[in-house]
């Protein structure tokens, strides 16, 4: 069948997308701790250190072995193997930042998913990886449904949002 990956900087809203579709929803994070692909934490940060290539492999299978619609949720999703579309979910530094604020995420945390948020990191690895299979959708004016229904269209081929209309670079240069 076809496996979805729904990816994006945290809180772009791909939890709340993906639980919407219709399909099999399986959570990368949720994934990776169940099978033990956690590799230790980073002392720095405190993010859990994923064993990428032993995600990859196991979502790859997952995708092979599958008469459903396969939803990966997750912003490591991107980086995995067995993807038949991939969707980048993007949001305004300055709407993410309130988000981000409002997990309670630290200073450091929340600057450098801004900074990824503007540079455009899930989608330049996406697509570094999948190319044209890449598609991004800016959010930050959308209500979920509008979002939802995009995210369908694209699933079944009815609209594209290829990658390169979106860029929050302005913000980087404003934000120093």
């Amino acid at each position: 069948m076809t496996a979805i990956f729904i990816t994006g900087t945290p809180c772009t809203g791909k939890t709340t997308i993906a639980s919407r579709l219709n399909g099999h929803l399986i959570k990368i994070n949720d994934v990776a701790i169940s099978h033990d692909f956690v590799l230790g934490i980073d002392e720095d940060k405190g993010y859990k250190v994923i064993d990428i290539e032993k995600l990859s492999e196991y979502v790859d299978s997952l995708s092979q072995n599958c008469d459903e619609l396969l939803i990966f949720e997750g912003h490591l999703s991107h980086l995995c193997d067995g993807g038949d579309k991939i969707i980048v979910l993007r949001v305004r530094p300055e709407v993410l930042e309130s988000r981000l604020k409002g997990r309670e995420y630290s200073d450091a945390k929340i600057r450098e998913n801004l900074e990824a948020e503007a540079l455009g990191v899930c989608t330049a690895e996406a697509y570094d990886k999948y190319g044209d299979k890449v598609q991004e959708i800016d959010v930050s004016d959308l209500a979920i449904d509008e979002v939802v229904d995009l995210v369908e269209k694209i699933i079944n081929d009815e609209v594209t949002c290829p990658v390169g209309e979106i860029n929050f670079m302005d913000w980087l240069i404003s934000h120093p």
